[in-house]
């Protein structure tokens, strides 16, 4: 098996994901788009020497479906001779991506790929990918089909976390986002986002909320109490009998922020580095996928970060950074009850609560934001995992080189 080594990453900044946010102009292609052209940019890479470009995108519809990918690869003027492929493993999809990229490389079938992801939450709306599991009655009453912010609720209460407990998460993802941004941790890595005129229209993650607090938190009314009322908390109760209501403590200010976005990370082999004359950052060291319970459908980072270390041999302690995407307040609760693994070793600099959650985007994101934080630190090893809908679950190692 060879090695499938890191060379580059870039994000995108995190526009709102609202008609009114700051990358609602900018469609879906094109901001894949602007990705690949930094990262040719920043080697100055013969693209030819490319085999092929991996994309994920969550709601692969409309002006996202049609392999985005490919058409990404076109408008960056990469060779025609590089290929592009979307993949859907809903917010695991970058991740995904990424993986199938270091496949392809560590089995020998391509010397050099773009993983990576996009998603235009502005202009395609949650659920609009639709498919037989939530839609069809027949196959969403077989599986109990609820949305994503009643199960992170469901996890609340059977995990017994409290609103001060998700509130209180929540203000450290925001106190950690701040403070990355303030010190420039993240500034290597962003692509300011450009118009058609070529102006910059977002250089920095606009969903921040600074000076957040519990007090401010607090105010905030639950989300999801309507869609229970609706019916689907009576869903919930017959999955889940044992408990007589649901705790609804999840808002605005403790889940994922909607947001649109890009990232794309750069591997290859060996050789591929010895060509482009530059040398590896890091390598892709395992990876792993798993299937959840997919009534609450978040609950596999704990039970994927397990099966991918008995994959590999290695234990929580060989880990010095993860990254465990937030989802929902609660799953990374779960995540840190379920593991033990301490909350100065996750989410360092802050997550998708404090920046957003560009769904088919951010597996790519916060590897990149995780393999920066391991070269500021000098640390080695991480492991990035998401859990995604449909009850799903993805993860990988990566370590320095």
């Amino acid at each position: 098996m060879a090695d499938a080594f890191i060379y580059d990453h870039v994000r995108t900044p995190r526009g709102r994901g609202r008609a009114d946010g700051s990358l609602h102009e900018v469609g879906s292609a094109e901001l894949a788009s602007q990705v690949l052209s930094s990262l040719q940019e920043r080697s100055n890479l013969d693209t030819a020497l490319l085999d092929d470009v991996i994309f994920g995108c969550a709601q692969p519809v409309g002006e996202q479906g049609g392999n985005v990918a490919r058409t990404a690869v076109l408008m960056a003027n990469y060779a025609e001779s590089v290929a592009g492929q979307q993949v859907h493993r809903f917010c695991a999809s970058a991740l995904e991506a990424v993986n199938n990229a270091a496949a392809q490389i560590m089995t020998g079938q391509s010397n050099a790929a773009i993983g990576g992801g996009v998603e235009s939450m502005s202009r395609t709306f949650i659920g609009a990918d639709t498919g037989a599991w939530s839609a069809d009655p027949a196959v969403a009453y077989a599986n109990y089909f609820l949305p994503q912010g009643i199960g992170a609720d469901l996890i609340a209460t059977l995990g017994g976390f409290t609103r001060t407990d998700v509130d209180a998460y929540a203000v450290e993802s925001q106190r950690r986002a701040q403070h990355a941004w303030a010190q420039g941790y993240f500034k290597n890595s962003i692509v300011p986002v450009r118009d058609v005129l070529g102006k910059v229209i977002l250089d920095h993650d606009e969903f921040i909320r600074p000076g957040t607090t519990l007090e401010t938190l607090g105010n905030l009314k639950p989300s999801f109490i309507a869609m229970a009322e609706a019916g689907f908390g009576a869903v919930a109760l017959q999955k889940y009998p044992e408990i007589e209501a649901i705790n609804h403590v999840h808002t605005g200010g403790n889940s994922s922020g909607i947001v649109d976005g890009s990232a794309g990370v750069l591997l290859g082999n060996k050789e591929f580095g010895t060509a482009i004359g530059r040398k590896p950052r890091a390598r892709v060291k395992a990876f792993a996928s798993i299937g959840s319970e997919p009534t609450i459908m978040l609950t596999a980072p704990a039970e994927v970060t397990a099966k991918l270390l008995k994959r590999s041999g290695m234990k929580l302690s060989d880990i010095d950074l993860f990254e465990v995407n937030e989802a929902f307040a609660a799953v990374v609760l779960r995540f840190l009850r379920l593991t033990g693994v301490s909350h100065d070793r996750v989410n360092v600099n802050g997550g998708g609560i404090a920046m957003g959650h560009p769904l088919g985007a951010s597996g790519a994101m916060i590897l990149g934001t995780v393999l920066d934080e391991l070269e500021r630190r000098d640390l080695n090893t991480a492991l990035i995992t998401l859990c995604a809908g449909n009850g799903l679950g993805t993860a990988t190692i990566i370590e320095r080189v």
